[in-house]
């Protein structure tokens, strides 16, 4: 892989990496299945029987050099075959919460993709509660609390969300949102208007990417049709200061992925990311690591990159994690929490 620090003008600030260190985070774009480390990835195929189209763990980590979204998701759903029981959802994301607790994660708002399972013939069942035992072993384990979100893949039919949805009604007690993901270009918001309104009359909340391979112009669009108090991505809303205005006007939080849009070819070089641009403009922008075991970094690594290379101070650090805190679905009590250990940490 390239290396996307290489973007940076110059090198980190200690004192802005100490404080990256003790920033309490708060995750709101990964996506479960792109946690998947290759190491992990080869533990489970042995475990379930299973060849991978690769002959080492050096292959793998080589094709995961990407033109584009799609070249990326070709690997990236080629790679989760190896995802088969419970035990196996519950070692990936206890995985996870291993490597966000190392960079400070406090709290986590994951997706994961249950279609890209049950295409399979993977029982939703194992799939949710294998998410559900990891989450809780992490809390335990790490004190890091969770609201798990179920994504729809927009490239496949609405029937089959629609059928994704009432298949885990028996767990949205557990679940705190629906999210779309996948291929922007071609896939519109439009026709997930029923899904994502029969969700949030079931009480969920409703986040979906958009504004990173598509245009400014779909970020409105999708608050329109889907109802979303969040927009995954969001950093082509900078393109448009129309839509950063309505982004500040109605709180609606981003979720920016700084080296994922760098991978991904969104931007060419990271000092090109529109994060600043958003900062200055008052939205609700938040750093986060989309597939970072795919992309090359974590939460940590995605705070270091982006500061170094549009050279963020300290306040734009704060506001970065407690737009992440107020953004979140966790509880007001929760957040309370967060909120002051934000300022401890900020206060040092």
């Amino acid at each position: 892989m390239s290396n996307v620090f290489s973007d940076a003008p110059g090198a980190l600030d200690a004192e802005l990496a100490e404080l990256i260190n003790r920033l309490p985070k708060v995750e709101l774009h990964v996506h479960l299945e792109g946690t998947l480390e290759p190491e992990l990835a080869y533990r489970l195929a042995g475990r379930n029987g299973l060849a991978l189209p690769f002959g080492s763990v050096e292959e793998i980590r080589a094709a995961y050099e990407f033109s584009d979204l799609q070249s990326f998701l070709d690997v990236y759903y080629a790679a989760c075959s190896v995802l088969v029981t419970r035990e196996d959802f519950r070692d990936l994301t206890l995985a996870y919460l291993a490597r966000a607790h190392a960079d400070g994660v406090r709290h986590v708002e994951p997706f994961f993709d249950p279609q890209t399972h049950t295409t399979r013939g993977i029982p939703i069942a194992d799939v949710i509660d294998g998410i559900l035992d990891g989450l809780a072993e992490g809390e335990h384990l790490y004190g890091i609390t969770s609201g798990l979100i179920l994504s729809f893949l927009r490239h496949l039919p609405v029937d089959s969300a629609n059928a994704t949805l009432a298949a885990a009604e028996p767990w949205l007690d557990r679940i705190v949102a629906v999210g779309l993901d996948s291929s922007e270009i071609g896939f519109p918001p439009e026709p997930f208007a029923g899904t994502f309104a029969r969700a949030r009359s079931l009480g969920l909340r409703a986040v979906a990417h958009a504004g990173e391979e598509g245009d400014a112009s779909l970020v409105p669009r999708t608050i329109d049709a889907l109802g979303v108090s969040r927009i995954d991505h969001g950093v082509r809303a900078a393109d448009d200061p129309a839509v950063m205005q309505r982004l500040v006007d109605s709180g609606i939080t981003l979720t920016a992925c700084p080296i994922s849009n760098v991978r991904l070819r969104v931007f060419p070089t990271m000092d090109r990311s529109t994060i600043r641009t958003l900062l200055a403009a008052g939205v609700a922008v938040t750093i986060n690591s989309d597939d970072p075991a795919y992309f090359g970094g974590y939460i940590g690594d995605n705070y270091r990159a982006i500061t170094a290379a549009l050279g963020l101070t300290a306040d734009d650090l704060h506001r970065l994690a407690a737009n992440a805190i107020e953004g979140s679905f966790a509880a007001p009590e929760r957040k309370q929490e967060l909120t002051n250990e934000l300022a401890r940490a900020v206060c040092r």
